[in-house]
């Protein structure tokens, strides 16, 4: 940081305050402990920000929206978090007129399925949920419940536009698995990317997609009002340029992916492991529209209004060349996008019978190619009269993305290529992959499993290991 003068010793020091920042704050505090969060930004929450983009009075996630791993974090799941649950988790139309939607149960949503509703509940059926988000969001280790990571991990492992066509006979539900299973920002011909799909169809029929009354920055918010009934604080507007200008601290937590922790910590880890931070993958970038917006999206199928969350790409094949095209460095013409439309259950987000609205589709790491035509083409063409209904815009691509958060390298919102080869052994394969070389030094980003989403399990985790390490 530059200049701070050390004034006070704390126990730890979390430089970063997303989601995982604030979950290792909150975890060594409610353990005891004295914290100091520091966050570069002018406002903490990493992508638990929300702020006015376009117009004065809209309110507008910089980030994340839709919070589909709450009821099911360890971490988050009993905290009192204010959130609103849409009727239905997704909808993703098709240019036949037809409309998968993901429901609240397995049963409901296998029913909307027709011909596939059977193979649907095969699928997800035997999963259970709260068992498997424990497995899943732990640290690595061997499957407490063998017959469970079985269930999981056979279908999980395979690609998800190849499970797609053998599990579904109908182009909705396979249109709907390839959907979900795009939030990996992966090409669909990869292996593991039916495991994206099927976590968050899992989050989906135990809680829900919900989202944040009033914005993502209330999340954040709740945790940040946890932290300082524990004694803790938090600082905005503070740089870190090296730990070596922190706080007197027994333990330092970073909530930093490779490329920040090697510029503020390199000096201080090895040489084999700063080789190996620099091996790190980043994956795909977004390009993120928001729209201030006259009056609600005028969706062809009303049944897209029952969700916060549509996605639009048309059938699997499309969607699947879109991500393929992406993971080759191409610019699909067609972009898979993924819509949230929030004030639909969150009037509180606009002035008065007015609305706001996301969307964002995959890209190269660091593309420089606007997006923004070919997002609204793609509502368009399930929305017709959505132009009509824009009051402002706001366009950012993976350079604005990154200039908000400089985790977000090149665009990755995800913090690191979550593939096969990388999602259990990020940043770098390690028995525990919180700890560095320096034991007063730890990773608690989404470069460390799980990954990314709002969980804060990556912190956690990290906390706890802090605990045992190094304040015990």
């Amino acid at each position: 940081m530059q200049g701070r003068a050390v004034t006070s010793d704390y126990d730890a020091v979390v430089v970063g305050s997303g989601p995982n920042g604030l979950a290792a704050a909150v975890t060594l505090a409610e353990a005891g402990r004295s914290v100091l969060v520091l966050e570069a930004a002018d406002e903490s929450g990493g992508g638990l920000r929300t702020m006015e983009l376009t117009e004065p009075g809209f309110r507008h996630d910089v980030c994340s929206t839709i919070q589909a791993m709450a009821s099911l974090s360890p971490f988050l799941r009993h905290r009192p978090l204010d959130l609103v649950s849409p009727p239905a988790a997704l909808a993703h139309p098709l240019d036949s007129g037809a409309v998968a939607v993901v429901e609240g149960s397995v049963a409901d949503t296998a029913r909307g399925l027709g011909k596939d509703g059977a193979a649907y509940r095969r699928l997800l059926g035997p999963l259970e949920a709260e068992q498997l988000f424990e497995d899943l969001l732990g640290p690595p280790r061997l499957p407490p419940r063998p017959l469970l990571a079985w269930n999981f991990g056979m279908p999980a492992l395979m690609p998800a536009q190849i499970l797609a066509r053998i599990a579904f006979r109908g182009a909705p539900a396979r249109a709907l698995f390839a959907g979900v299973a795009a939030h990996g920002m992966l090409s669909l011909r990869e292996p593991a990317t039916s495991a994206f799909a099927l976590v968050l169809l899992l989050a989906a029929h135990n809680g829900g997609w919900p989202l944040a009354r009033g914005g993502s920055a209330s999340v954040a918010d709740a945790l940040i009002r946890r932290l300082q009934e524990l004694g803790g604080e938090v600082e905005c507007g503070e740089r870190v340029d090296s730990v070596d200008r922190l706080p007197r601290a027994r333990a330092v937590l970073l909530d930093l992916t490779p490329r920040e922790v090697l510029r503020v910590a390199g000096h201080r880890l090895s040489r084999g492991y700063r080789r190996g931070l620099r091996r790190y993958r980043y994956g795909p970038g977004a390009f993120k529209v928001d729209w201030a917006l006259g009056g609600p999206i005028p969706w062809r199928d009303p049944e897209c209004r029952r969700a916060a969350t549509v996605h639009l790409g048309g059938r699997l094949e499309e969607v699947a060349l879109a991500e393929s095209e992406v993971a080759a460095g191409r610019v699909p013409e067609r972009p898979f996008v993924l819509l949230v439309q929030p004030t639909l259950f969150d009037p509180s987000r606009a002035p008065a019978g007015k609305h706001v609205g996301w969307a964002y589709c995959h890209v190269p790491n660091g593309c420089d190619v606007d997006m923004t035509q070919r997002i609204e083409e793609q509502v368009e063409r399930f929305a017709p009269g959505f132009r009509d209904l824009v009051i402002a815009r706001s366009a950012w691509g993976p350079a604005e993305i990154e200039s908000h958060n400089a985790n977000y390298v090149g665009g990755d919102i995800n913090g690191g290529r979550q593939d096969l080869g990388q999602l259990f052994t990020r940043p770098m394969p390690r028995l525990n992959p919180y700890t560095t070389p320096d034991p007063q030094i730890f990773l608690c980003s989404s470069a460390t499993p799980p990954g990314g989403g709002v969980h804060g399990m990556c912190g956690w985790h990290a906390a706890r290991t802090a605990l045992r390490r190094a304040l015990d």
